[in-house]
């Protein structure tokens, strides 16, 4: 059984659409939007509704930990426009590109970016969407869960740590811990471009320790301080860097 893992995909279909060759099946972890290409400012929703030079200013404040000063600054940019039915519009075009990209079969989850309520408007048969639950493949037992937790990005699926503990929980012992954000172990959620902390799950932290998966797998942090390593007898794995190697990261057994 091969298994392709791609997560912080962000806009790049070309490569989506290759990603489950030579694979039995496909996992995405989520954040299928790309909002703003902090590695090129010409790209996303955000240059395209405001320019490159506007994208270049939010960028240097947020990447400067200036959240107030860039949340101000974005609110003077969208003044007198209907926020929420741009970026829904925008959302849509490029989910309507990358689902249909998706192989069969898919096992997707959220990410922090995504907007939960579009994908079943998206997801073809085929591809199975998954928050809280498990599948079997193959004899292994998959866990999902999806989102991100509250954080001064404020973006659109983040939720309490109790509502995200609960769907850790829900999940039971698994093969496979599969979720958008790492457990919160520093060496995992520091990236090293921005220089800062994001924020991990203490519960994933907790379930690993607790049940030992023989993987988690997960994204969300682009340039991590460390890929991958042990937790116990668990291989924790990132696989968030789609967007920009355009290569899935492969399980087999």
């Amino acid at each position: 059984m091969r298994v392709h893992v791609v997560s912080d995909v962000h806009g790049n279909t070309r490569d989506l659409a290759r990603a489950g060759d030579g694979a039995d099946a496909l996992i995405c972890l989520g954040d299928l939007v790309l909002f703003l290409d902090y590695a090129d400012h010409s790209r996303g929703i955000f240059p395209d509704l405001f320019g490159v030079e506007n994208a270049d200013r939010i960028v240097e404040l947020r990447t400067g930990r200036r959240y107030d000063e860039a949340r101000a600054f974005g609110q003077r940019l969208w003044a007198g426009l209907d926020r929420d039915a741009a970026i829904v519009s925008a959302v849509r075009k490029q989910y309507a590109e990358m689902f249909a990209a998706f192989p069969t079969p898919t096992y997707a989850t959220y990410g922090n970016v995504d907007i939960p309520s579009l994908w079943s408007e998206y997801a073809r048969p085929g591809t199975t969407v998954l928050d809280g639950e498990r599948i079997e493949l193959d004899g292994r037992v998959f866990g999902f869960v999806g989102g991100g937790l509250r954080s001064p990005m404020r973006t659109p699926y983040e939720i309490s740590d109790e509502e995200y503990a609960a769907k850790v929980e829900a999940l039971g012992e698994v093969d496979v811990l599969c979720s958008h954000i790492p457990p919160d172990v520093p060496e995992l959620t520091y990236d090293t471009v921005p220089r800062r902390f994001e924020r991990g799950s203490r519960a994933l932290l907790d379930a690993i320790r607790r049940t030992r998966p023989r993987y988690a797998l997960f994204g969300h942090v682009h340039q991590p301080l460390a890929r991958r390593m042990r937790i116990g007898s668990t291989e924790c794995v990132n696989v968030g860097h789609f967007a920009a190697t355009g290569r899935p990261w492969a399980l087999e057994w």
